[in-house]
């Protein structure tokens, strides 16, 4: 199973190879297409059926449109746009397309399209893998992501009452194309929704949302045209902190001669739950947690890490946390840490965390002194009420001497916004360490454990450089002792 694995991942990375930076420096963006000023989506589809189904359970908000699509034109169409507004394009992420009905195609390309900074719509666009021919029919599955989506409602809660979000959205899902059916489902952490829009039903049904447990539906609707819209919002209770991270540093150390792999995570934590609208108090903390109620602040933290990972350490701005706990075994590596303080809405958190792993986990060595590295582009805690990230930056710093580096991710291609090799010198350097730095935006912890494969050449004659070097030094210091050893320092007396 590893050997079809890795022979998997090889192949995916010569797929993608053309597209990946070399150790020259030079530099991958996310594409983004730039269109006339005057640009609007050509109406060559129409939607069929959509189902629109937004989940609110975690600390961000996941979208699906799955939708049946038409092509209309006169012309076979392999482009198909979808719209959002400005706000909604900077906190929009992880942005995904694919067959409906053979998960053997895709992910399909999906891009931003630039056409008029001025407007507040902009697009994304997918492209099909092949062209629809007109009366044609296609099922596309679309998936995205909205960080920092909720509002706190009331903004301002005691430390031991209900945190309430608000969420607004529209019942319509986003289209450039006219929708001939569509209907909205909106999922919740619990059935506890105090407040939500209330619409207008259709046929024999006289309102709508129909309320279902933990669900709200929204529709079925009849036809509506492109770029329609039907603002609602909904309150509904979360008694989960809700976790950002504002800025995530990993740093991945590869070393040949010590077998291993080591891994550090720099985090920047906000909670942007309810504000406490009194001061904290521990002794109310400390009674609460006697009982063990539910609590909108954070905590804990559980890190599950790859097996045979080993010396874990935990740190913040003070030093040294010890309130950490550490289980491995041959089933499981688990890292669980405590803040020193319990996270409130509005509160900040930096803290670093780190590890070693066998390089045997991760690294393979193929012939003509190739080698591919195999990491999860993005581990972090794993939480019920999910985490969200803001900025992502990852750098991979491989062996001294090591060339031809390039990479592949599964990471959605729409939200990696910089790749580039650098130059990294640490100690017993001489030319450096080639650093491949990849940087992202709006990821959520949905992509956890997703693949970052790198390739480079290691040759054998870079791979003893730095043990010649070392011994050559501490020749050079033990004759350079000798020699100095062996001067006259004394004064000479004339008699």
């Amino acid at each position: 199973m590893k050997t079809l694995a890795v022979f998997s991942a090889v192949l995916s990375l010569l797929a993608f190879a053309s597209a990946s930076p070399d150790t020259k420096g030079s530099e991958r963006r996310t594409s983004r297409v730039n269109l006339p000023s005057t640009f609007t989506p050509p109406q060559a589809f129409k939607n069929a059926n959509l189902v629109h189904v937004i989940s609110v359970e975690k600390n961000y908000v996941k979208e699906n449109i799955n939708v049946l699509i038409e092509n209309i034109d006169k012309k076979a169409q392999d482009e198909y746009f979808l719209p959002f507004t400005g706000d909604q394009m900077s906190r929009l992420g992880g942005i995904e397309a694919k067959d409906r009905k053979d998960a053997s195609v895709g992910p399909f390309a999906v891009e931003a399209v630039e056409f008029d900074p001025t407007s507040d719509i902009q697009y994304y666009r997918i492209r099909l893998p092949k062209p629809l021919k007109p009366g044609s029919q296609q099922t596309l599955g679309i998936t995205y992501y909205f960080l920092k989506a909720y509002s706190p409602l009331p903004a301002s809660i005691n430390q031991d009452e209900s945190q309430f979000l608000a969420y607004s959205f529209s019942v319509y899902a986003p289209s450039a194309y006219t929708t001939t059916k569509q209907k909205t489902e909106v999922k919740f952490p619990s059935a506890n929704i105090p407040d939500y829009t209330k619409l207008p039903g259709s046929g024999d049904v006289s309102e709508f949302p129909k309320k279902q447990g933990t669900k709200l539906t929204y529709g079925p609707f009849d036809e509506k045209p492109a770029g329609a819209s039907e603002p609602v919002t909904v309150r509904f209770e979360f008694t989960k902190p809700v976790n950002h991270i504002s800025h995530l540093e990993r740093d991945i150390e590869v070393s040949h001669w010590g077998g291993n792999v080591a891994f550090e995570e720099r985090y920047t934590l906000h909670h942007l739950g309810a504000n406490l609208s009194s001061p904290f108090s521990r002794v109310k903390w400390a009674q609460q947690q006697y009982y063990n109620p539910n609590s909108y602040a954070l905590k804990e933290m559980r890190f599950p890490l790859r097996v045979g990972s080993a010396d874990p350490y935990f740190t913040d701005v003070i030093g040294n946390v010890s309130t950490s706990r550490f289980r491995s075994n041959k089933r499981e590596a688990l890292l669980e840490i405590k803040p020193r303080y319990p996270i409130f809405g509005g509160w900040k958190y930096p803290f670093t965390v780190g590890w070693n792993s066998d390089a045997q986990n991760f690294l393979r060595s193929l012939s003509g002194g190739s080698h591919i590295l195999n990491v999860p582009f993005l581990e972090g805690p794993k939480q019920v009420e999910g985490t969200e990230y803001e900025q992502v930056h990852v750098r991979v710093i491989l062996p001294e001497g090591a060339e031809n580096v390039k990479f592949y991710t599964t990471i959605p291609e729409s939200s990696i916004t910089e790749a580039n090799v650098e130059i990294h010198k640490t100690f017993l350097d001489t030319i450096g360490r080639p650093a491949l730095t990849i940087k992202a935006q709006n990821l959520v912890d949905d992509f956890r454990d997703r693949e970052l494969i790198v390739s480079y050449d290691y040759s054998f004659a870079a791979s003893i450089r730095k043990p010649l070097i070392v011994f050559a030094s501490m020749i050079l210091v033990f004759v350079s002792a000798w020699v100095i050893g062996g001067v006259e320092v004394k004064f000479s007396s004339k008699k």
